[in-house]
């Protein structure tokens, strides 16, 4: 359904220091940056950018919006959001674990990155 995500920066060597804490925790590499200034992370056929906004106003973080990364087990999503705190994120909304809800058993993981974007570790158990 997805071609790629992307999410606005306002601070490109804060994000590559975080996206690249994260992305590595869970077998990634770091990002490589194109020559507009944007980050491009390719994980498991998957395309994650991060960019300053083209149209040069500040970026902001969608109200509402939850970037999701499908996670391998419990154990992983745990160090992605491990490393992601020690890369300058911030850990938000109850502490990583297992979660039943409406969908079955869910390890989850949240953080902030460093411009306030809402990202998510899942594992469905």
């Amino acid at each position: 359904m997805y071609s790629h995500n992307m999410v606005g920066s306002n601070d490109i060597e804060k994000s590559k220091t975080f996206y690249d804490a994260t992305f590595q925790a869970i077998g990634g590499k770091p990002g490589i940056q194109d020559d507009k200034g944007r980050l491009i992370y390719m994980h498991n056929g998957g395309l994650f950018l991060v960019t300053p906004p083209i149209d040069g106003q500040p970026a902001t973080a969608g109200n509402g919006c939850t970037i999701g990364f499908a996670m391998e087990d419990g154990d992983q999503a745990k160090a992605w959001h491990d490393a992601g705190v020690a890369a300058g994120g911030t850990s938000i909304e109850d502490p990583p674990g297992i979660r039943e809800g409406s969908f079955g058993q869910l390890y989850l993981a949240y953080l902030r990155d460093p411009d306030g974007n809402k990202l998510c570790a899942l594992k469905r158990l």
